[in-house]
Formats: structure tokens, C-alpha cells, sequence
């Protein structure tokens, strides 16, 4: 099936996914590649694995990706001279709607040997 490349609300697929990222500027095929679905589409047009994902959050969020790739943004396992494991954005953010959501604040740590009244 030739992909529909016009801008549009979907109403027959995909009903269920709420665009709410940058306002409404974007759509499903900024993002996903409109030939091959199982890949990523960067605003050159090359498509990207879905394992890259990080380089399509960069081309709008550079310094955010500059922190993540120095491990001060978001998560990294390993250590300084071994492997690391960094989680890609998606882990923390929705892409079609990013905005972190209110949290329920928690008590401090209790001190050890303190306990709390």
C-alpha cells in the first residue's frame, strides 16, 4: 500500500496514539519512515534503526543528547573502562508525548540509626 504523505488527524488507524510533542508540529512520518515502518526517518530522509533512535531526539535536542552521551542526562550502566549501557530515550520518554507527568512527592531517606517520627 503507497503511504499517504499528507498531514492529518489518523481516524482509521492508530487511534489510540495521542500526537502531543512540540506543540503539534509534528506527524507520524516526520518521525517513522513512510516506506520501510520498522525503521526511523531523520530529517535527511535517511532511515534509522530503531536501535539509533537517540540520533532522531538529537537532531531537535542536541544539548540533551550531548548530556546523555556524557552520562549527566538520562541513565547509564557500566563503568568509566568497561562496557556501558546507555538507556535510549524512549526508557524515560513517551516520543509522542515526552512531557515527564506530575509525580507524587516522596519522604527524604531516613538517616541510619534515625527514625522517623
Amino acid at each position: 500500500m503507497k503511504p499517504d504523505l499528507t498531514h492529518r488527524a489518523l481516524q482509521d488507524e492508530h487511534t489510540a496514539i495521542v500526537l502531543r510533542h512540540a506543540a503539534g508540529l509534528f506527524w507520524c512520518l516526520d518521525c517513522h519512515h513512510p516506506e520501510n515502518r520498522d525503521t526511523l526517518r531523520l530529517a535527511t530522509g535517511e532511515g534509522l534503526p530503531f536501535t539509533e533512535s537517540y540520533r532522531l531526539c538529537g537532531q531537535c535536542h542536541s544539548k540533551k543528547l550531548r548530556d546523555w552521551q556524557a552520562g549527566i542526562h538520562g541513565r547509564r550502566t557500566g563503568y568509566w573502562n568497561g562496557d556501558k549501557e546507555y538507556l535510549m530515550c524512549t526508557r524515560c520518554h513517551n516520543p509522542h508525548d515526552p512531557e515527564f507527568k506530575a509525580l507524587t512527592p516522596m519522604p527524604p531517606p531516613e538517616r541510619p540509626g534515625q527514625t522517623r517520627h
